[in-house]
Parts: C-alpha cells; structure tokens; sequence
C-alpha cells in the first residue's frame, strides 16, 4: 500500500441532471490534474430534486443510470477510481435507493453501497425532512477493496450512527467515505465535529465530499467538504464555493494511530445496568 493523493468534490446540485453532471465532470478533471488517484464524489451529486418523488418519476435504473454510464467513460478515459458519492436509483413501490458506488480505474463497478440509515427529522427551525417515504434503506455495511487498502462506504445521515464506522474498521476500513448534502443548519452545528469524531474513534482517514449552496426552491447545503486523518487532524476543507480539495493520503498512518491507541482491540461488549 502506498502513498496517493485523494480528491472530494463539492458541487451545488439543482434538477437538472445534464448540466449538474458536465460541471461534475469539469470538476473530476480538475482534480485528476493535479495528481488525485481516487476522486470522491457527493451524495445526490448528479440531481437534487425540489420534490423528492421525482426521484422515481424521473429516476433510472442503476444499469442505465445517466451519471454511472458518464462515470464509467470518464473513469476509464482517466484511470482513476471514482467514488459516485451516491445517485438516487429506482428500487420498487416508487421509492429508489440512495446509492453510492465505487469504479475503478477501468471504470469497472467495484461494488456498492445503499443508505442504512434514512434521514427523517424535524429540525427546530420548523425544517422536516422524511427522506424513508421516497427511499429503501439498505441492509448491511460495505467494505471495498482498493490498491491503497479498504474503504468503507457510508452516506451522510449515517455519520451520526458510530457504531457502523467501528464495526467497517474492525473489518479492516483503513479510509471511510461520507458524501453528504448536510444541511446548512444541522451542518454549522455538527459537520467537522461528526466527521473528526468518526476519524479519532476508528484511526480511519476519512473522505467527506459535500454539497454546497442553496437552490432555486430554498434548500441549503452545508458545504465543507472534508479530509481528515486517523489522527483527527483536518488535511483539507472546501469551504462553501463549488470545487475540490485535495490531501496526500499515506494508508500506514491508519495503522500508526490503532497501534498508539488500540480502543478497536480494546471494545468490549458489555451490558447497561439499570435500579
């Protein structure tokens, strides 16, 4: 395992799948560019519908799906592995899975991931959000295979779940990814605390790539996107303009930080008490 460097992508998606795409794209080569190996993606990077139905009346199969056929070809054309932070695809009942999925550098699907844990919450600002009326959660965690070691796969919403991301180290996560689209307010509150939090409790270097912005229809994206080590430390922030960042990622300090600090080994099961 060696040395690479890693890319996160931030991008303001609307409803128009076309144009949220060819600025991706415009984005990916940027950051190939500048050197980046595996280039991540946010979740819903290719379409952010005002109305979360239209996920399915306007939705696609994963084997047809606009953004992965793009994907595969621009992985392919770079040789670079593409990390589709996650694409609404159809599922059954009209509801879809919120999707993220790993290409490699021949632009082969490597394997996916579909959301566990949906984000249904009333925030105090009067904000609901009921994303389990349009999506099917998955059922199991995913841990990839990569040339630098292995990635485990999560979406947003499931940053606030921590016993998944000890149980994708244990199984040997060196790297953990989490697109987002964290909204503005919840964002501002916990974003960088959640995802250095998740890096300190696993030794795990985690990929954050975020949306940004606010839509025509007033939805409003957090931005900061971010790369953080096994050590805690932020390595990259994107702030809140459309772009990428970029980190040199060495995979040895992943084991560095578990040998100084041995709570995976050390986790016990244990059982609460109550008078």
């Amino acid at each position: 395992m060696g040395c690479f460097k890693v890319a996160c992508v931030q991008n303001c998606a609307g409803s128009n799948q076309t144009e949220n795409i060819s600025k991706v794209e415009t984005l990916i080569r940027g950051a190939h560019g500048v050197g980046a190996k595996l280039i991540c993606l946010p979740e819903f990077y290719s379409v952010l519908e005002p109305n979360d139905a239209d996920y399915w009346e306007r939705g696609s199969d994963m084997e047809c799906h606009p953004a992965l056929l793009h994907a595969k070809s621009l992985a392919s054309e770079l040789a670079c592995w593409l990390l589709l932070g996650s694409i609404p695809v159809k599922a059954h009942n009209c509801k879809v899975h919120n999707r993220s999925i790993l290409l490699n550098a021949e632009g082969h699907v490597i394997g996916y991931y579909d959301k566990l844990h949906l984000f249904d919450v009333a925030i105090k600002d009067g904000q609901e959000y009921k994303e389990s009326r349009n999506v099917i959660p998955g059922e199991s965690a995913r841990l990839l295979t990569t040339p630098w070691g292995g990635l485990g796969l999560t979406i947003c919403y499931d940053i606030r779940f921590p016993a998944l991301y000890r149980s994708l180290a244990q199984a040997g996560a060196c790297f953990i990814s989490i697109p987002a689209a964290f909204t503005e307010k919840t964002g501002a509150a916990h974003w960088h605390t959640l995802v250095r939090s998740r890096a300190i409790e696993t030794g795990s270097y985690i990929f954050a790539p975020g949306q940004t912005g606010t839509r025509p229809w007033g939805r409003k994206t957090y931005g900061h996107s971010l790369i953080v080590d096994p050590w805690g430390a932020v390595l990259a922030d994107g702030g809140v303009d459309e772009g990428y960042i970029t980190a040199e990622i060495d995979p040895e300090k992943s084991w560095v930080a578990r040998r100084m600090i041995p709570s995976l080994q050390n986790d016990i099961a244990f059982r609460v008490s109550k008078k």
